[in-house]
């Protein structure tokens, strides 16, 4: 057997900023140098970000990628770090002339090794995702090979995220040429309880490859995608041996004991299990294993409860759409009730609360206790407020337009709109919408109202879940940062005299029951009204789902939490006669 010191860096690279990329890079390395580590392993397409979309269908982008590798290369050496391999993502260019089908220029989702000023190896994902929010067939073509290089005596093979997630391919071929680590860079996005399944595949993986396996996984917000880290190094027999923590960057450095290599340099193909040959590159870094010297016991980072760790990731998504896109502050509505106030909590646990900006708009059907509950949820965290009352604006309107019913209702929620853009638009603040996923799939708000804004914090989460996560906030610190009466009053728009959101819709426990099976797990009627939902109710949901399609597709984005947000993961026709039943 034979010692190595790995380090996981599980970092948060920037789209498109190689140079920014590239110096993380360095400053990672030199820290992992620091820490003793012989190897570092950095995340998928790191130096580009990920993902880059239709970033990587432009030629100067993938040159770019490519010529940033080999200056990264070189200015480790430069640096003083050459000696100490390290693994990074990248996009490359496959060596093949273009086909129709295929990507102008066949770029890779590509890894490689860096050593003494040079790149020794490269691969390229073997298996491309293409369901949920990936779309990897439209920009990449399959990697078939697979890196083995041997450090201080130990083989150590690369394989890359969606690889480890399939039957076959890079995992089955780490076995046939005898790899004694299996080193994974990841950008894995978040979803709730994805952390269990996560561990599990990586630990039944260690076994199928027949080595130890370490698995770096980006962390950081994407638009509507968010990293939660939660790298994990794993031994042959599926046991964690060391675990990073969640939404947070960590440099997690573990030291494993090693079966040593007995291959020879050289090429060969093995059969892949997956109908697929995938060609096996062994590279000689370092024959010779190391002393034996004193190894510091791993480190497992307690995991988060399933709230805290949704909540978690609510912060981390606002906190880097507003860094990662220049907004010094943000400005929301502030209306008293539950789902600003759980907007406005997360945003200053994000940023915070001095670079929060709230605006109340009571209208001449706003409640007392609603103007009371958003000043004292004010007061409780010190958010920068202004009163606006929109009263005499609408009366302006309506003395130029007659408008009654439901246009008259939502006159107001369009002023209320216009005045936080134009607030937006007079200070940069970024305009956070305060609507939830129940509301978003029945079409429960008003375009260009309270829908209008730069990003939504709360898209991705029912109204029950909005509930949970306020409670479970205010136990967190003291005071508690959100009013209780804005948690236990009942839910209104207070758009009319009296309004109460259960005049359109069901009981929120009764309609995200419902909302889960039609829009998550995509059932249709029949199935709906078997699982037990009532007919009637099924019937008027699923047109209330159905029609407010146009709306979903203006509405801004928001971090993705669940299996199926709407966004990305849920692409369906606006012009569209089908109907269930």
């Amino acid at each position: 057997m034979a010692q190595l010191r790995i380090a996981l860096a599980q970092t948060n690279p920037v789209v498109g900023d190689l140079a920014g990329n590239a110096d993380k890079l360095i400053a990672w390395t030199r820290r992992a140098a620091d820490g003793g580590a012989h190897l570092v392993v950095f995340t998928e397409m790191f130096l580009t970000g990920y993902p880059v979309e239709d970033l990587v269908l432009r030629t100067s982008f993938v040159d770019a990628s490519i010529a940033g590798l080999d200056a990264a290369a070189a200015r480790l050496a430069a640096e003083g770090l050459g000696d100490l391999p390290v693994v990074v993502g990248y996009v490359d260019r496959a060596n093949r002339t273009h086909r129709i089908g295929q990507p102008k220029g066949a770029p890779l989702d590509a890894a490689a090794v860096l050593y003494q000023g040079r790149v020794v190896a490269r691969t390229a994902k073997h298996h491309l995702p293409n369901y949920g929010v990936f779309d990897e067939y439209r920009y990449f073509v399959r990697g078939d090979r697979l890196p083995v290089f041997r450090l201080h005596g130990v083989d150590v093979a690369v394989a890359i995220c969606e690889d480890l997630w399939q039957e076959g391919g890079p995992v089955s071929a780490a076995r046939a040429a005898g790899a004694g680590l299996l080193v994974v860079p990841n950008a894995s996005p978040y979803e709730m309880d994805k952390d269990d399944v996560r561990f599990a595949l990586c630990a039944r993986r260690a076994g199928e490859a027949g080595c130890a396996l370490a698995y770096a996984n980006q962390v950081g917000g994407q638009d509507e995608l968010i990293f939660d880290g939660d790298s994990l190094v794993v031994s042959v027999d599926g046991e964690l041996v060391a675990r990073a923590g969640q939404f947070t960057e960590e440099l997690l450095i573990t030291n494993l004991e090693l079966p040593l290599g007995s291959g020879e340099p050289g090429e060969f193909p093995v059969d892949a299990l997956d109908g697929t040959t995938i060609t096996v590159e062994r590279v000689v870094l370092s024959a010779e294993p190391l002393a034996a010297y004193p190894a510091e016991p791993p480190v497992v980072a307690e995991r988060l409860d399933d709230t805290a760790e949704v909540y978690q990731a609510l912060v981390l998504g606002v906190r880097d759409y507003v860094a990662k896109n220049g907004f010094q502050s943000v400005i929301l509505g502030l209306s008293g009730g539950i789902d600003s106030a759980l907007t406005a909590t997360i945003a200053a646990d994000a940023i915070g609360p001095d670079r929060v900006h709230v605006v109340l708009m009571p209208s001449r059907y706003s409640s007392d206790h609603s103007v009371g509950d958003a000043e004292e949820l004010v007061r409780r965290q010190g958010l920068r407020s202004r009163v606006a009352p929109i009263a005499d604006i609408v009366n302006a309107f309506e003395k130029e337009i007659e408008l009654t019913g439901l246009a008259a209702e939502n006159l107001q929620a369009r002023v209320r709109g216009m005045l936080l853009m134009s607030l937006s638009n007079q200070h940069g603040h970024l305009v956070l919408t305060t609507g939830n996923k129940s509301e978003l799939a029945t079409g429960y708000s008003t375009l260009y109202g309270d829908s209008a804004g730069g990003f939504a914090p709360i898209k991705d989460v029912p109204k029950s879940l909005v509930w949970e996560l306020s409670r479970w906030r205010n136990t967190q610190s003291t005071p508690p940062p959100i009013p209780e009466n804005s948690i236990t009053k009942e839910p209104s728009a207070e758009l009319r005299p009296g309004q109460r959101d259960t005049d359109s819709l069901p009981e929120y426990a009764v309609l995200d029951r419902l909302l889960d099976d039609y829009v998550e797990q995509d059932r249709g009627r029949a199935e709906l009204i078997a699982a037990g939902h009532d007919p009637e109710l099924v019937t008027r949901v699923i047109r209330l789902v159905d029609t407010a399609e146009y709306k979903r597709r203006q509405y801004p984005p928001g971090p993705k939490i669940s299996p199926k947000n709407f966004g990305r993961d849920r692409r369906l026709p606006i012009t569209n006669r089908w109907r269930e039943g």
